[in-house]
């Protein structure tokens, strides 16, 4: 039995290109000519997007793959929730073979035996396709008996380099297009919207590309090193690892550009709603030679760039022998960029938490001293306790544990779900102390399911009691995670701008007023009535027309129905493993 020569084939979201066995490639190359050592005429770059990313083009070579009896997979960049039996559900990261790419946005693949439509814009199709051909050779050299075990080793390793290459050369050729789209952003639109004050200020130019030049200036640097890393004659060779780890920290400036992207979202929405926006945008890209594709779809792909490191270093990963000399360098690679993307989500869902602290504040009545946001960004834990001051009194109180403070308030008699701000404790001078039940020798009274707080320099002293020993286990736990996570949060850098909480407190003041007709005598919000959801369109075999959210690594939480918002507001406690 002799082993497939056949050509290996794969395809690329941003390059389209062809490499047969030995190694060629049928495509050429995009750059940009202040980040790379080779030039490329701006014309060379907008004919070679023209040959690869016109819109379908890729739709077309998938097909013809399918159609050739080979098998075609992609890769997840996103999770995809629904409840339509003719979507197919997956998480990041999971492999989907695709059967059917005829359609521009949605695609027919199977997991596992599971078939049904996904969007095509949530995956990236694999670098290597034929990832077994290398199990293949061996199957198929160890039917030769005449052809000793040296040589099926030797056979194996050439074809892991050949694999090994092929993602170089994607990654590489990503990087340029990349390069190229960035360029395109800046100078198409950015350059041409500045010299249009009628039309945009400069707030708003803030909010729709962000620091979208920043990213553009860090990735220039970053394919500059990386082409002098890639060996262009044996491509397997190349060692960039130490690329990735020498900037991991510049593609934190990620985290602003993908935290905005949903407020660049709406105001673009807006935008676009008339004509002369419209009609300004199109124009923008004429002039500059960009491929069609909407401004949307330009600002979206740092986003989609940022979670696709992660995957290609796996899969380079993959390829790379323990005894190439980027072997280390590309695990660690992996593992920064993973936290990188981590890091992102975090801030993501840090951001989305002090909008919900900001409302939660503005709800409390007659609060006193700074806002809750000057030092926290995330409620840990909440519930009732009884306090017990040294005289013996006691208080029911509701509690909120926020990093680095916890929050007392005092429900009203009548209205249960009103509560009126009564004092904070810094959680960064006390210490939690558990307290066995019986005689107190501190306070001189006989406790159950009993913790203090002491401050660890004065002799001030806090004791607290819960009603039952689970909820004592819950607050004592409650306290260690906010001593973790101060410290996660220290080591990882994570920080919420002045402005970001400036404009979370201004925002929720904002609503509450827009509000006031709906606020009764005692000033507490009347819930609004209830709204059901979306029902769940009729079940057919026909493509998807609903479109689907994109997320960072993250699954939006499904929408409950709207409680005394104090009360909602405990129950978006983050669950952390």
């Amino acid at each position: 039995m002799v082993a497939r020569r056949e050509m290996t084939r794969f395809w690329s979201l941003e390059s389209l290109q062809f490499v047969s066995a030995d190694g060629v490639t049928e495509s050429s190359t995009l750059t940009d000519d202040n980040a790379s050592e080779e030039d490329y005429s701006f014309e060379e770059m907008c004919q070679a997007n023209s040959r690869y990313l016109q819109p379908g083009g890729e739709q077309l070579a998938i097909n013809e793959l399918i159609g050739d009896g080979s098998t075609v997979y992609a890769e997840a960049l996103w999770d995809h929730v629904t409840m339509d039996d003719q979507e197919l559900a997956f998480k990041a990261g999971d492999v989907i073979r695709v059967l059917d790419a005829s359609n521009k946005e949605w695609w027919w693949g199977m997991i596992d035996d599971k078939e049904a439509w996904f969007p095509a814009s949530f995956v990236r199709l694999r670098v290597n396709q034929e990832d077994s051909v290398v199990e293949s050779v061996e199957h198929a050299l160890s039917e030769e008996q005449d052809i000793s075990s040296s040589k099926l080793r030797h056979k194996t390793a050439e074809n892991k380099d050949q694999m090994r290459a092929n993602v170089i050369k994607e990654i590489m050729n990503t990087e340029r297009v990349y390069i190229k789209h960035l360029k395109d952003i800046c100078e198409g639109y950015i350059r041409q919207c500045r010299k249009h004050t009628g039309m945009f200020n400069e707030a708003q130019l803030n909010t729709i590309f962000g620091n979208i030049e920043d990213i553009y200036r860090f990735q220039r640097k970053f394919l500059k090193d990386l082409e002098k890393q890639y060996n262009k004659e044996e491509p397997h060779l190349s060692e960039i690892g130490s690329c990735f780890l020498f900037h991991q920290e510049g593609f934190a400036i990620y985290s602003e550009y993908c935290n905005n992207h949903p407020s660049a979202c709406v105001e673009l929405a807006k935008l676009v709603k008339h004509s002369k926006y419209r009609h300004f945008f199109e124009a923008c890209r004429l002039l500059q030679q960009m491929i069609d594709i909407a401004i949307d779809g330009f600002l979206l792909t740092p986003v989609q760039k940022i979670c696709k490191y992660p995957l290609q270093l796996a899969e380079l990963l993959k390829y790379t022998t323990p005894e190439h000399n980027d072997y280390q360098n590309i695990s660690a690679a992996y593992e920064a960029m993973k936290n990188v993307a981590c890091l992102i989500n975090e801030r993501k869902r840090r951001l989305e938490s002090i909008d919900k602290i900001a409302h939660w504040q503005v709800s409390i009545v007659g609060w006193e001293g700074e806002d809750v946001l000057e030092r926290s960004s995330e409620l840990i834990h909440s519930g009732e306790l009884t306090k017990i001051s040294k005289h013996g009194k006691t208080q029911q109180r509701t509690f909120f544990l926020f990093d680095h403070q916890l929050i007392l308030c005092k429900k009203d008699i009548l209205r249960r779900d009103m509560l009126y701000y009564k004092s904070r404790i810094d959680m960064d001078e006390m210490e939690v102390l558990d307290v066995e039940d019986g005689r107190d020798k501190d306070f001189s009274i006989t406790v159950k399911n009993a913790f203090k707080l002491q401050h660890k320099v004065s002799s001030e002293l806090y004791l607290f009691y819960a009603k039952k020993p689970e909820d004592k286990e819950k607050w004592l736990q409650a306290c260690r995670d906010e001593r973790r996570r101060v410290q996660e949060d220290k080591e990882m850098g994570m920080e919420i701008s002045e402005n970001q909480k400036k404009q979370a407190i201004s925002n929720a003041r904002k609503s509450r007023q827009g509000k006031i007709k709906g606020v009764s005598y005692n000033g507490c919000p009347v819930p609004p009535p209830h709204q059901g959801l979306h029902p769940i369109h009729q079940r057919h075999i026909t493509v998807p027309t609903s479109i689907p959210q994109q997320q960072v690594f993250s699954l939006a939480e499904p929408k409950r129905k709207q409680a005394p918002f104090w009360h909602t507001f405990t129950k978006l406690t983050p669950f952390r493993k």
